[in-house]
Order: structure tokens, then C-alpha cells, then sequence
């Protein structure tokens, strides 16, 4: 299944048409075409650094840590904008650069890992500890779970109770 995109390959190339050929200012065609201007000029240097391919949609696409580093180095040593640093290395967007900067700053080369995404493989399903053998419990073994369910339950009362007194709070105040 395809990724929905705002803004389809014609609608873009007509838009850096209107200020590459025509000479329109970007203002001019945001204006036109009801598109904010920054997308506009992000467009046109897409367009004109890596021509059609550069209006294209792109995938979600993974980087390499040492990439992720050269792209950071590069932006302290050159003293680089985002949108020029976009440009040079075909990012799509300036918060890729700005989630890379804040990794950094807070976990290091850590933090440039790709993570794991979407949920685990396998889901866990002993959420309870099973018991080690078949023999009975011993008495203080039962003694020990009967307090635990007890525990349990007036914790639940407990709650209850609050939010019962809570309600009855809430309709006073209505009154």
C-alpha cells in the first residue's frame, strides 16, 4: 500500500514551473496556489538540484548511523542552514536533522542507532509466574496469596470508594 501524499508530482511541477519559467515569486504562487511559501522554495531546490526526481515522493527511508554523523559534523563545520543541509544530502525534511541533532545532544552516537519500530514479534503471554511443581502449597505459601488477594481487593474498594466521593463531589458542585 502507497504512502497518501498532499501534494501529487503534477501539482509540484507546475508550481516550480510558475517560478522557474514564468518567473513567478514564490510568494506570488503560495498565494495562487493556497501552499505555504516555504514548500514552494523547498520544491524549487529540490528541482533544481536533483531535477524530476527531486519533486518525486520518497518512502520512509533509513540512514546509517555514520551518514547520521557525517550529516551532523558537516552542518557544525560548514556552519550550514537545514534547508541547505536538506538540499545537499536529499533529505526530505529539516526535522530529520532536527530529531538527529536532538539524539545526539542527549544519548550520543547511541542515539543515531535506528530504533526497532512497530510492535514486538512476539507478545508475552505468561503474565503470571507458573507455579514450579504440582505438589500442594504449603501453609504459609496459601497464607501468603489469601494476603495478596486481599490486598488486592481493598485496594479495588479503595478506588471505588474514591471515585464514588468523586462523583458525589462533582454533583454538589453542579447543584
Amino acid at each position: 500500500m502507497e504512502r497518501k501524499v498532499k501534494y501529487d508530482y503534477a501539482f509540484k511541477l507546475e508550481c516550480v514551473n510558475l517560478v522557474l519559467e514564468k518567473h513567478y515569486s514564490c510568494g506570488m504562487v503560495s498565494v495562487q496556489k493556497g501552499v505555504e511559501e516555504s514548500n514552494i522554495r523547498k520544491w524549487v531546490g529540490f528541482y533544481k538540484e536533483y531535477g524530476y526526481a527531486g519533486l518525486l515522493p520518497r518512502k520512509n527511508q533509513s540512514y546509517s548511523v555514520s551518514f547520521k554523523s557525517k550529516v551532523l559534523r558537516l552542518i557544525e563545520k560548514e556552519h550550514l542552514s537545514l534547508s541547505k543541509t536538506c538540499l545537499k544530502f536529499n533529505i526530505p525534511d529539516s526535522a530529520i536533522i532536527i530529531k538527529w541533532r536532538k539524539d545526539f545532544a542527549n544519548f550520543g552516537l547511541a542515539g543515531l542507532q535506528p530504533k526497532t519500530r512497530g510492535r514486538p514479534k512476539s507478545m508475552d503471554n505468561n503474565k503470571r509466574k507458573k507455579r514450579k511443581s504440582n505438589k500442594p502449597l504449603t501453609r504459609e505459601e496459601e497464607l501468603l496469596l489469601e494476603n495478596e488477594a486481599l490486598r488486592c481487593e481493598n485496594e479495588v474498594l479503595k478506588k471505588l470508594q474514591a471515585l464514588v466521593q468523586a462523583q458525589q463531589k462533582a454533583k454538589r458542585q453542579r447543584s
